[in-house]
């Protein structure tokens, strides 16, 4: 078949498949995008509850223009990252972004796991657009995943961690036929935020994983890291509402759309207290994501680290300053007269670890106690775990970064604020709502830029965690020169230390 030059064709494992260019080919910052290629089979009859299958190869050549569909069913409405449901059974798929399609480029690869708190997302957003990185020299794929029950519940008679293989299988799709888009399948970087950020570093711990990538990002890492006692528990507890049996056979005749209503239900806690979910998640984590199965995952993913797994691959991670401050600054009027140290008493934080908890984030206190709540619970969730991890491997080359640019439009440095910089798409759709109309240019520049420092020269440009102890990149302003701060994580020291650091 005659190959047009706006419509590249690219042959791998499975058959052929025709993207499209962006730009007029060789020229420069022109790039071709290949949409919705199939890693594995629809995960839906026999196979909804399975590990990932080989597609079945095709005749001829696979149009690859649109995105595919996605594990997200149902339109989540306004978020923070514009991502879009797509309807439709082959929910397992990559996106490769690429300036050397059927090339010998070689060219380092960076593969992306979107965020969802393992529930919900999708890679079809406008932000995981692979262009600059494209403009860069880096080949850029994005990938789809089982999400909540289906893809990470505990099933008798099932697979375990059915999403994680998901992960696992598309990275083999990577490692076979990357070189086909430009790619070098020997320079892959796996990156993602939230609970795509969790994936990287549940992937960097996973002895299963360690040939399939070289290096890795975490952006505002969510671990799961759900113990198997809470995961029967809340298997039951779900069969239990959805009137079937827990085991396979059960669950396989809900569905998929009752048990996506019914996952939330499960895992709410049954009390009237209005603090009671916070406070399972500050104590139990997250109810839905990888579990410990002892098959996959033989122990938490810290421990794993501390054990020297993924010791070899080159770490950056860190997280926004109030990941989720928005969430209790909805509450500041009903919180305006509660003195901080009682609202931290109610989070269960003891009376000794309050005092020094306050004496660590004075200027959030003065902020009222709406924002020292929202510091805490992102301390206890995002940020005390980038210090556990950096702690825990070690000599390992591990870079630790804060982004502390303050939205003009949500008044936080918040979730999912530095992802349209690490990518810099500031002119991507849905981009002013959380950065404004004049987000800066350079702060994108520095971001993106340490991002492909990684990517193609292993090293994003500032000391590691180690070379000086606690150092820690700033990405706080117009300021392309690394800003870097001795110990950029002390306030979170004492809840990583525990009750031996309150006394």
């Amino acid at each position: 078949m005659a190959q047009h030059p706006e419509h590249p064709v690219v042959s791998i494992t499975s058959g052929a498949v025709r993207g499209f260019w962006r730009g007029e080919p060789g020229a420069p910052g022109a790039s071709a995008a290949f949409l919705g290629i199939p890693f594995a089979q629809p995960p839906v009859g026999e196979l909804r509850f399975a590990a990932p299958v080989p597609p079945e190869p095709w005749q001829g050549v696979r149009d690859a223009l649109e995105y595919g569909a996605t594990a997200q069913r149902i339109d989540p409405g306004d978020t923070l990252i514009p991502e879009p449901a797509i309807p439709g059974d082959s929910t397992l798929n990559v996106n490769v972004f690429t300036p050397a399609p059927g090339g010998d480029a070689r060219l380092p690869v960076m593969v992306y796991i979107h965020g969802g708190g393992y529930v919900a997302g999708s890679p079809a957003s406008p932000w995981y657009d692979g262009r600059s990185f494209n403009r860069d020299g880096v080949v850029t794929v994005t990938l789809s995943y089982r999400l909540g029950f289906d893809g990470f519940g505990h099933i008798p008679g099932a697979p375990s961690n059915r999403g994680v293989r998901d992960w696992l299988a598309a990275l083999e799709w990577v490692r076979d036929n990357i070189a086909a888009f430009g790619g070098d399948p020997a320079r892959v970087t796996i990156a993602g935020q939230s609970a795509g950020g969790g994936a990287v570093l549940t992937l960097l711990g996973m002895p299963a994983s360690q040939h399939l990538f070289h290096s890795a990002w975490a952006m505002s890492a969510a671990l799961a890291d759900v113990a198997p006692e809470r995961a029967r528990t809340l298997s039951a507890k779900l069969a239990h509402l959805a009137g079937v049996r827990p085991n396979r056979d059960g669950f396989a005749s809900v569905p998929e759309e009752t048990l996506h209503d019914l996952q939330h239900d499960a895992a709410t806690p049954d009390s009237r207290d209005p603090l009671a979910a916070v406070h399972e998640i500050l104590d139990d984590g997250l109810s839905w994501g990888p579990m410990i199965d002892g098959d996959l995952l033989t122990q938490p993913t810290v421990a794993a680290l501390a054990a020297g797994v993924g010791a070899d691959k080159p770490l950056v991670l860190g997280t926004t300053d109030d990941e989720f401050t928005m969430v209790t600054d909805s509450a500041r009027g009903k919180l305006r007269l509660v003195p901080a140290s009682i609202a931290l008493g109610r989070l269960k934080l003891p009376r000794g670890a309050r005092r020094a908890y306050l004496a660590a984030n004075v200027a959030q206190r003065r902020k009222g106690t709406a924002a020292v709540l929202g510091r805490y619970v992102t301390d206890v969730v995002f940020r005390s775990d980038v210090v556990r991890v950096a702690e825990a491997r070690g000599d390992a080359r591990t870079w630790v970064y804060r982004f502390t640019w303050v939205s003009p439009t949500r008044g936080w440095a918040l979730h999912c604020l530095d992802v349209p910089f690490w990518f810099d798409c500031l002119d991507a759709a849905g981009v002013t709502a959380l950065a404004g109309d004049a987000p800066p240019r350079r702060l994108a520049e520095a971001v993106h830029g340490a991002a492909v420092g990684l990517i193609r020269d292993g090293d994003p440009g500032w000391p590691t965690w180690t070379e000086q102890p606690g150092a820690t990149r700033m990405f706080g302003g117009e300021a392309s020169r690394p800003d870097v701060d001795a110990d950029g994580y002390r306030s979170v020291r004492s809840l990583v230390a525990g009750p031996t650091a309150w006394a």
